[in-house]
């Protein structure tokens, strides 16, 4: 029978920004009360932060994690491996943590090589917008995690957003669709607010305008669950403004940089998970 979240200890190791989305969505989703997370971290500027904002306890020393139900890997990817040798001693005498890594790039098979043989392993890979309550992430589990575990991380992950389930070897493609795909949206958000102040538009008014007009974009292709190629068309009457802005993106090619940027990326996170 899967535990509900308000009767466990969370404890996250980091804390970065994806780690006060987390938290602020746990609390504010009311999964647990605040006493029952723990934030470590060597800054104690954010520890202050995080004790102020949220009234969660705060530690420096990762050893707070022992006797955790459940571990929030919150780190950059070059401090895991420090991080998985001081966390090694208590995973090892302690066999109930569920470990979860929002590490980008590092697989389950690395984190459980660090902790110890048997340890319970849900990797993630969540994205900014988690910040703003409306991320996505993928899950996977590692060797030893089951389908209870898997449904505590998305009940965690859940706290911020969309939660999808994904075999480990398709992470790399989860990073460049959703990990790095905002920085996607963002870039067509500042060239659509550049074009706007060329065209003499007043700042505010247009980056209005453009965040209103992709927010609705994307309600409308959910909504409607229309392809985006039909509702594309459905706005491109022939010979209209519309269709003069998309005979350029077609004639400089922008589909087909798309596709190869996000091919990019998803290389680049194969490349780094091959080194970890």
């Amino acid at each position: 029978m899967m535990k509900n979240l308000s009767s466990l200890k969370t404890v996250f190791i980091g804390a970065g920004n994806m780690a006060e989305a987390l938290v602020a969505g746990m609390i504010r989703e009311g999964l647990c009360n605040p006493a029952q997370i723990t934030v470590t971290d060597v800054l104690q500027e954010r520890l202050d932060l995080f004790a102020s904002k949220f009234g969660v306890a705060v530690s420096r020393d990762n050893a707070a994690a022992e006797g955790a139900d459940i571990a929030v890997l919150a780190v950059k990817p070059q401090q895991m491996p420090a991080v998985l040798e001081a966390l090694r001693p208590s995973a090892e005498k302690i066999g109930q943590t569920l470990f979860i890594s929002i590490a980008a790039g590092i697989p389950t098979s690395g984190i459980e090589a660090g902790l110890g043989k048997g340890s319970r392993v849900v990797r993630a890979m969540p994205n900014t917008p988690a910040l703003a309550g409306k991320g996505a992430a993928a899950i996977c589990t590692g060797k030893y995690a089951d389908e209870d575990d898997l449904e505590l991380a998305d009940i965690l992950l859940g706290a911020v957003g969309l939660v999808v389930r994904a075999q480990e070897d398709d992470m790399d493609a989860v990073t460049a669709v959703s990990g790095s795909g905002p920085a996607y949206v963002f870039y067509l958000i500042e060239a659509m607010q550049q074009a706007a102040k060329n065209m003499g538009l007043d700042p505010e008014v247009s980056r209005d305008l453009v965040l209103a007009t992709v927010e609705g974009a994307a309600v409308l292709c959910r909504e409607t669950g229309l392809g985006a190629d039909e509702l594309r068309l459905r706005v491109t009457s022939k010979g209209g403004t519309t269709a003069a802005a998309m005979d350029v993106l077609e004639e400089r090619k922008v589909f087909a940089a798309l596709l190869d940027a996000m091919t990019a990326a998803r290389n680049r996170a194969h490349e780094l998970s091959e080194q970890n």
